[in-house]
């Protein structure tokens, strides 16, 4: 996990959260809240800023300080570079740090380097992790901008020399081109949106899609799959569907464990903030 100089949720609750990352108290909307109450009110008159939506997806930031252009925080060997966008994400999810950490220690097991490909991966966390445990890893993102912010902390971690293939595409017509090239990979990680386009305006739709591009990855990690590390912030897709799903779409979990569990942050006070679902597919 992070440490707390690096991240940490102060408090959550109305459908908002407080969080410090670095030295910056930020309060933004988070739909995971709406069910529960604040714990620490005093705390939320201390933030540096705070995100107010003014349209479906879009806002501005308010600030009672100015926030830094970029500012980088630390995980292990990683040094990633936030910044406020009009979307209110600041270029990390701290709840992924738990599968930055899985993902070292599968990679720790693997005989030789693992060949990993990432989709969907925005702004390289998995990447980076996977990189520092000694894996190759091909880096798929449909937005340019968000491949070169992942380009930048690779930089910034010390691994801009490492060997990752950066590459602006849509995540299933990699897949398939992959799969007709004859190209093949020990693990694939996804962390998909609800929704989404690719580069060229491909559309993406979790409910309808997801199923086939897993049962692709599948193809793609016959005979040498070591994992698979699937996360899922939509609604209605909690484990057990999700590990189904995985299951129905893979074909032979039986030559590996499969789990599944919701993903949490943990706040200052114990209290866990429910951020989505984690599935993981990996070799006895």
């Amino acid at each position: 996990m992070f440490t707390p100089e690096m991240y940490q949720l102060l408090d959550f609750g109305h459908g908002r959260r407080l969080e410090a990352f670095g030295p910056w108290r930020l309060d933004r909307p988070c739909p995971a809240a709406e069910r529960f109450a604040p714990a620490h009110a005093g705390a939320w008159a201390e933030a540096h800023a705070r995100f107010e939506r003014t349209g479906e997806s879009q806002g501005r930031w308010i600030a009672r300080e100015a926030l830094p252009p970029r500012w980088t925080i630390s995980h292990g060997p990683m040094r990633l570079e936030l910044k406020p966008t009009d979307f209110g994400h600041l270029g990390v999810f701290p709840e992924q740090a738990a599968n930055w950490e899985w993902l070292a220690a599968e990679l720790a097991r693997c005989p030789q380097p693992a060949r990993v490909l990432n989709l969907f991966a925005y702004t390289g966390g998995s990447t980076l992790a996977a990189a520092a445990a000694g894996a190759e890893v091909v880096h798929v993102d449909a937005a340019r901008n968000v491949v070169a912010w992942a380009r930048r902390n690779a930089e910034h971690s010390g691994l801009g020399e490492a060997a990752i293939r950066w590459i602006v595409e849509d995540a299933q017509k990699f897949v398939r081109r992959e799969l007709r090239r004859g190209n093949r990979y020990d693990a694939v990680i996804l962390d998909p949106p609800s929704y989404g386009h690719g580069a060229q305006g491909e559309v993406w739709r979790l409910s309808k899609h997801l199923a086939r591009l897993v049962q692709w990855c599948g193809q793609l990690t016959a005979g040498r799959r070591r994992f698979i590390l699937l996360t899922c912030h939509t609604p209605d897709f909690g484990p057990q569907r999700l590990k189904r799903l995985v299951a129905q779409s893979l074909g032979d979990t039986g030559r590996g464990t499969l789990d599944a569990a919701p993903m949490a942050i943990t706040a200052a006070d114990g209290r866990e903030l429910p951020s989505g679902v984690v599935v993981r597919w990996s070799v006895r």
